[in-house]
């Protein structure tokens, strides 16, 4: 079983759609199984991160951004694609270091997570877009 979900975003951020997720599982077949979560781009991630504090959020992104700057940043001079504009190949290299994909186990129709874990796409470009996430359930009863 699996559903595409479409995740709007506007610019550099942690979008949760850890509720989108339990809606979907909350009203399938399968009891008890692992979700899979799967970005289709290269410039966007998945992440399990708090969703308490919004300040981690926060801080997540601006280490993203010290950590890969913008190309037009003196220090970024050596990159080279440049095509798409100076948030692209910075968004490429977050989306390198950080998960497309993640495996949560799910019980009684709920996903297993932590009291303060939610899922996230994590969005690295600059502009809106309109990012697909798949989710496939597999079932293990």
């Amino acid at each position: 079983m699996h559903r595409v979900f479409t995740v709007p975003t506007q610019g550099p951020g942690l979008y949760e759609i850890t509720d989108a997720l339990q809606h979907w599982l909350r009203d399938g077949p399968v009891r008890n199984g692992v979700l899979t979560v799967f970005i289709r781009h290269t410039s966007a991630s998945l992440l399990i991160q708090e969703n308490a504090d919004p300040s981690v959020r926060d801080d997540l992104n601006v280490f993203l951004a010290r950590l890969a700057p913008r190309a037009d940043d003196p220090s970024m001079a050596w990159i080279t694609h440049r095509s798409e504009g100076p948030d692209d190949m910075p968004a490429h290299i977050r989306a390198a270091l950080l998960p497309t994909s993640l495996q949560v186990p799910v019980i009684d129709r709920q996903m297993a997570l932590g009291q303060w874990q939610g899922v996230y796409v994590v969005e690295h470009r600059d502009r809106p877009q309109r990012r697909q996430v798949i989710g496939a359930l597999h079932g293990i009863d």
